[in-house]
């Protein structure tokens, strides 16, 4: 949800869409620089969520973070980027710290992903006490990013270790695109079986739910909203289903726009998901 005018908007305004979770972002997306979080806006966003009951249930991390990056001053920065986004998110008391893994920028995969597993153990261990976990995202795979399979998700969470503080979001239209075509029932179970194998599902903490504007294999990060891209309503019918994700916080990452009757399409594509869960 958007932070637009407080973070305590985000809130208000998932209340008002009917949502029982939100990811935000804590600080501005497109600067390196940012101001620190006052006093006021803690208090304001912890009385916005008693009011509310919408549970802040993820943060996620500035798009320019990118620990693979091989030039020092980025990777100075987005060490420093990364830190700040964890203590801001405990402040805020939000459990959950969504980032990309980053992308290598040609210097090649395994250089790429020892540098972002370094560069997490470096944040973790500069903010011990905090009880904050970093969910490294899946991609689809665009350029040179990192973390389209779940191979180098797995990667990274051997060399950084610390389980309690480490684990994954799913991405759908993610995933889709780098080539895990869910749409059939078989399809959806290899999909379970392949990352149970390589990360373990127990380390799946948050889904984002998107459909796809692009074909499956693309490496194409395109969102649609849900049943209208190449995914399609079957493909959601099984995460909505599957018990597994009954307590999981499910996150809608789609267009913000409205349909031709006027509705926010996130109030849409959320009854979309919830008959898809009841109806199948």
């Amino acid at each position: 949800m958007s932070v637009a005018g407080g973070l305590e908007k985000a809130l208000l305004r998932g209340r008002q869409a009917g949502c029982r979770v939100v990811q935000v972002f804590t600080r501005g997306t497109s600067r390196w620089e940012v101001g620190a979080l006052s006093q006021a806006e803690v208090i304001r966003f912890r009385e916005a969520r008693a009011q509310t009951g919408v549970e802040p249930v993820a943060a996620h991390v500035s798009y320019l973070i990118n620990l693979a990056s091989p030039r020092n001053d980025v990777r100075e920065k987005s060490l420093a980027a990364l830190e700040d986004e964890v203590k801001r998110s405990a402040r805020l008391e939000i459990p959950y710290l969504v980032m990309h893994p980053g992308a290598h920028l040609g210097t090649g995969t395994d250089l790429g992903l020892r540098r972002i597993a370094e560069g997490i153990g470096h944040v973790l261990r500069r903010t011990p006490a905090v009880p904050v976990m970093i969910l490294l995202e899946t991609t689809a795979g665009q350029g040179t990013g990192l973390g389209h399979r779940f191979e180098h998700l797995a990667v990274i969470l051997e060399r950084v270790g610390a389980p309690d503080r480490m684990g994954v979001c799913l991405d759908t239209c993610h995933v889709f695109a780098a080539g895990y075509d869910f749409r059939s029932r078989a399809g959806y179970e290899d999909l379970m079986a392949a990352f149970e194998k390589e990360i373990g599902l127990e380390r799946l903490k948050v889904v984002h739910v998107n459909d796809s504007r692009r074909e499956a294999g693309s490496r194409v990060d395109r969102h649609a909203h849900i049943g209208q891209g190449c995914i399609g309503a079957r493909g959601f019918g099984f995460f909505m289903q599957d018990r597994l994700f009954r307590d999981t916080p499910f996150i809608l990452e789609t267009p913000k726009d409205k349909d031709p009757k006027g509705t926010d399409m996130d109030v849409v594509n959320m009854r979309t998901l919830r008959m898809l869960e009841t109806n199948g």
